[in-house]
């Protein structure tokens, strides 16, 4: 069986004002595209309140390291009190969104996603000396770079959201 080991747990962005759904996607998208993540979204719920739309978007996008090992990024967004607004800028008028963004990020490294070490109880014992001696080093190297990615994104993502600050 695969091992799943949370690096990150529960990094948190809390947004409210002014900002462009649309926008944010395209941000996350981009993101995704220049790490070369493989994006999966796992859920997108929307309802309509009389204070505004609810959004719930589930985001598991992931990144293959090796044949042994990938990174899995869990990001949870959840959109409050969404409406529909129109402001001026220099003169022009934009529609855009306000409300409140939540954001959790989970950074997980899995190992042995493929079950190649799962066949018979010696292989689980010979992975297991492996992954705490020999291959410490480069586990290590792949927490690091899951933290790295994830820290990335939350930055981007706030500056992103910062933009909207008039």
């Amino acid at each position: 069986m695969a091992e799943r080991e949370k690096i990150i747990d529960e990094l948190r962005l809390q947004y409210e004002g002014l900002f462009d759904v649309n926008e944010l996607y395209l941000t996350f998208d981009r993101w995704f595209r220049e790490k070369q993540y493989d994006k999966r979204e796992v859920k997108n719920v929307e309802f309509v309140k009389p204070e505004g739309k609810f959004v719930e978007v589930w985001l598991m996008p992931w990144k293959k390291i090796t044949d042994y090992a990938k990174i899995e990024i869990k990001i949870t967004l959840v959109m409050e009190n969404l409406k529909e607004v129109e402001v001026e800028k220099d003169g022009h008028k934009i529609k855009m969104n306000q409300g409140t963004i939540k954001m959790v990020f989970d950074g997980y490294l899995t190992t042995d996603y493929e079950n190649k070490w799962e066949g018979k109880p010696t292989y689980v014992f010979m992975r297991t000396l492996f992954d705490k001696f020999v291959y410490k080093g480069y586990t290590a190297s792949f927490k690091a770079q899951v933290s790295e990615d994830l820290n990335h994104l939350h930055t981007t993502i706030k500056s992103f959201l910062n933009l909207y600050r008039f």
